[in-house]
């Protein structure tokens, strides 16, 4: 009996029915209700058994195959398979046919592209890799669509994508180029500087949530890089803000950056000083005077900064391709027009954006990739690690009013989270949402992680809205997530359930590509989902600690009963952390992040001031723990604005003296301002762009004093612990030593902490509206050195040894501190530290 054929299953051990006298140009193969014309010539040999040229062409090539065809006496033909045990077998070849092939992609055929075609004649290809895969012969194509009727191919110029029509169609048979539920096909000998897309037809009803339409050409969700408009924010031909889009078709040649030996810094987590950036907006104002601002080489000329800042981790807002121009509207209050500026509705999750790139599309996108590894690379260098912030929560295809781009088109019910009726679950607030426990679908999201740490060196992720990530798919049961139903009765939950050991998350916490990648979970959602402690970790996971936030701002205000909280945040926040089997470094800590308030305005604004986006001041958050200092606004009495130098420094010397990891958000470092507006996303303009020309002027001392504080942290081992701070290191104190008030009236806070390096030291709070004489503990043949107050002027607030006049100052403070006290005005911190007596 013959052995089954791979190639065409059903041809395995029956006989199909043909004449052969004479051999016919075509012969009609009929299975399961459907006919198949294919090459007679291509799929048998002739009569008498003599080889054809490919099929000689083959054996001599091959030694790990034979094929086996005779002829019986009724004139049907067997077609037998021996494999031998060397080697990979090939299965049988067949040309003119779209989609009618061999297993392997990489088989010989006879038939070659001819002059001004773009490919030669496609083969059936192989349903793995997803996406778009490169070899020697041509490149493969796979996607997953599991209720498509047919999928076709669709090939572009770059004129013609440009144009918005599709250069040539390949359609992919249902049989021969389906695998399960992934359509895949092979083009050899492709022409390069190509593009390509889906058509996927099949039933459209979209109050059953399937949108299969095939009218509208897809972007492949593995698309190594998404091209369109070609410079940011300039609208298509006919002013179109959603042309036509496409991925790059591969070659060999991608793969050959030069990363000139990297190797990722490696960096410990407690070691880490984040630093919260967004690409375009770092370099885009004139001041920064790069060559090519608001790009990826444009940050790449602005790293010394960072270096110089102490900054040994970059956060980069979203750069997965998306569409800027998404909101694009007239904005009559600033007179420009709206943008998606801080890119959080991805189109695409394996592609840059291009538009961030210098060379914009140019290349197919095969540039702006580079662009990116020159990043990275260049980052390592400098010992800075770079993690990308990313959207697996939503795409920009919104709700059922949304555009159909890529996912929707494919299988709308697989991608994202469907009710019954086809409407979306929107646990983002932005339309729709991601069904990431669904098993293509959190495939999909390893895929692109793993992806971004091979191809790109991407060091860590922090993850936007992480908690939909632990919440239940569409149509969640044991079997849809596992597999199997054995011993399990009634395991149905309701669609967006949270889960305590979700698929997805179990994935990327066990995946051995990621390994030793940072993840970093914002760990609560739209939905009302907060997971801020309790977010399932499996030991790697980190979290933005919004409560840090909250309780930094509350405690620095002078709010009382916040002594407490503020402690805990100190020491890492073990309440949130330690119980749990984690560590101080799993605490990402921040006072500001990209959405609210920068740090600048955090004290200068009680109340939000958000009419520049043109949504009469209804957007962005209303409770911001903020406080003005006494007058609203910028332009305010010179005591106010003491004060408010005096409140931004109280919050660098809490974020750096804190256990845990301490995140900055860009432009706090020399005070930037966005006028009291909390929620800029749609602002390409100087509200979001990093000012060079306020940094350089520094008229006020914060950068400086920024900078040597964070490099204070990086030089003080105490403040970078592995392990919650215990009694044996870590003493608190009141006004007197060891006396500390846990009062819900107290607003001081101050603790003493052991070090290797410095021996010890003394930090103190003082949130109250009134000043306070503080007793220090005493410490024989040694005295406590005053180096930051931030109740004094720059330079002094900070007393380096370079300082001018630095014996003068430290002769003001000698007498208090003879005397083991010292001065604390309100609103003020200080840190000293333990040295010989003899130094001063």
């Amino acid at each position: 009996m013959a052995s089954v054929n791979r190639n065409f299953p059903f041809l395995g051990t029956q006989l199909l029915e043909c004449s052969l006298s004479p051999p016919p140009a075509s012969i009609l193969l009929k299975h399961l209700g459907r006919s198949y014309v294919v090459s007679a010539r291509a799929l048998f040999t002739k009569r008498n058994g003599k080889l054809n040229a490919s099929e000689r062409s083959r054996n001599r090539r091959s030694s790990s195959t034979s094929e086996n065809r005779s002829w019986d006496n009724s004139g049907a033909l067997l077609l037998a398979r021996n494999e031998s045990r060397r080697g990979r077998s090939e299965s049988l070849t067949t040309c003119n046919v779209a989609g009618v092939s061999s297993d392997s992609a990489n088989a010989e055929t006879e038939c070659k592209k001819q002059p001004g075609q773009f490919y030669g004649p496609p083969l059936r290809g192989r349903p793995l890799p997803f996406g778009a895969s490169a070899s020697e012969n041509g490149v493969n194509f796979a996607v997953h669509s599991s209720g498509a009727s047919s999928v076709c191919l669709c090939m572009f110029t770059e004129s013609d994508l440009q144009q918005g029509k599709v250069t040539k169609e390949v359609q992919l048979d249902p049989v021969f180029n389906r695998t399960g539920d992934v359509w895949h096909i092979f083009l050899p000998d492709i022409a390069p500087n190509l593009l390509y897309g889906y058509r996927v037809n099949g039933h459209f009803s979209p109050e059953e949530g399937t949108c299969y339409d095939a009218k509208r050409v897809l972007i492949d969700p593995y698309a190594k890089a998404v091209i369109s408009r070609g410079t940011y924010g300039v609208l298509g031909a006919e002013g179109n803000c959603w042309p036509q889009m496409a991925g790059m078709v591969p070659d060999l040649e991608d793969e050959q950056f030069d990363w000139e030996g990297d190797f990722p810094p490696g960096l410990h987590q407690k070691d880490l000083v984040i630093y919260e950036m967004h690409i375009r907006g770092f370099t885009r104002h004139t001041s920064s005077k790069v060559e090519h601002s608001g790009t990826y080489l444009g940050l790449v000329e602005k790293l010394s900064h960072l270096k110089e800042l102490g900054i040994n981790a970059i956060e980069l807002m979203p750069s997965h391709e998306f569409n800027e121009l998404e909101y694009y509207a007239y904005n009559p209050v600033m007179g420009d027009y709206k943008m998606n500026f801080w890119g959080y509705s991805s189109i695409n999750f394996f592609s840059p954006m291009t538009r961030y790139a210098a060379a914009g599309i140019r290349n197919c996108g095969r540039d702006a990739i580079n662009e990116f590894k020159t990043l990275v690379r260049e980052a390592h260098k400098l010992g800075i690690e770079v993690f990308m912030d990313v959207v697996f929560n939503h795409t920009a295809e919104g709700n059922e009013m949304g555009p159909t781009i890529s996912f929707r088109g494919f299988d709308n019910r697989v991608y994202y989270m469907i009710a019954p009726k086809g409407e979306f679950y929107n646990y983002s607030g932005c339309g729709n949402t991601f069904n990431c426990n669904h098993p293509i679908v959190r495939r999909f999201i390893v895929d692109s992680l793993r992806y971004w740490v091979t191809e790109m060196h991407i060091d860590g992720f922090r993850f936007d809205l992480a908690s939909i990530m632990t919440r239940a798919s569409s149509l969640w049961d044991r079997a849809n997530v596992y597999g199997n139903t054995k011993y399990i009765e009634g395991d149905v939950v309701t669609t967006g359930t949270p889960l305590s050991e979700p698929p997805l998350i179990d994935m990327m916490s066990n995946d051995p590509i990621l390994c030793g990648v940072k993840l970093v979970a914002e760990a609560w959602d739209s939905g009302g989902l907060y997971q801020v402690g309790s977010f399932p970790h499996w030991g790697v996971w980190s979290e933005w600690n919004g409560q840090f936030r909250d309780a930094v701002r509350l405690f620095v205000k002078g709010t009382d009963g916040t002594v407490g909280s503020f402690a805990e945040c100190l020491c890492g926040s073990p309440h949130l952390y330690k119980e749990g089997g984690r560590k101080p470094w799993h605490s990402i800590n921040f006072v500001t992040a990209h959405d609210g308030f920068s740090l600048a305005d955090l004290v200068s604004y009680n109340q939000k001031h958000n009419m520049g986006n043109g949504e009469g001041n209804h957007d962005g958050e209303n409770h911001n723990n903020s406080w003005n200092c006494g007058e609203e606004g910028e332009l305010v009495s010179v005591w106010v604005q003491r004060l408010r130098q005096r409140q931004l420094r109280n919050f660098v010397v809490a974020l750096m003296v804190s256990q845990g990891v301490p995140m900055i958000t860009m432009g706090d470092e020399y005070g930037h301002t966005k006028g009291g507006n909390n929620n800029t996303y749609c602002h390409d303009n100087p509200i979001n762009y990093f000012r060079w020309d306020k940094l350089k002027a520094d008229s006020d001392g914060f950068h400086r004093f920024t900078r040597l504080m964070v490099h204070f942290r990086r030089d003080t081992v105490a403040l970078r612990l592995g392990e919650f701070p215990t009694a044996e290191r870590l003493e608190w104190h009141g006004t007197t030593p060891s006396t500390p008030d846990w009062s819900e009236t107290s607003r001081f806070v101050a603790f003493t902490l052991l070090d290797m390096q410095k021996k010890e030291l003394y930090v103190a709070f003082n949130a109250s509206h009134l000043p306070v004489m503080v007793s220090l503990p005493e410490r024989p043949g040694f005295k406590w050195y005053p180096l930051v107050d931030t109740s004094k002027p720059s330079p002094y607030d900070f007393l380096t040894d370079d300082v001018p006049n630095r014996a003068v100052a430290l002769a003001q403070s000698s007498s208090f501190l003879n005397a083991h006290v010292f001065p604390m005005l309100n609103y003020s911190s200080i840190i000293l530290i333990l040295v010989p007596e003899t130094v001063f």
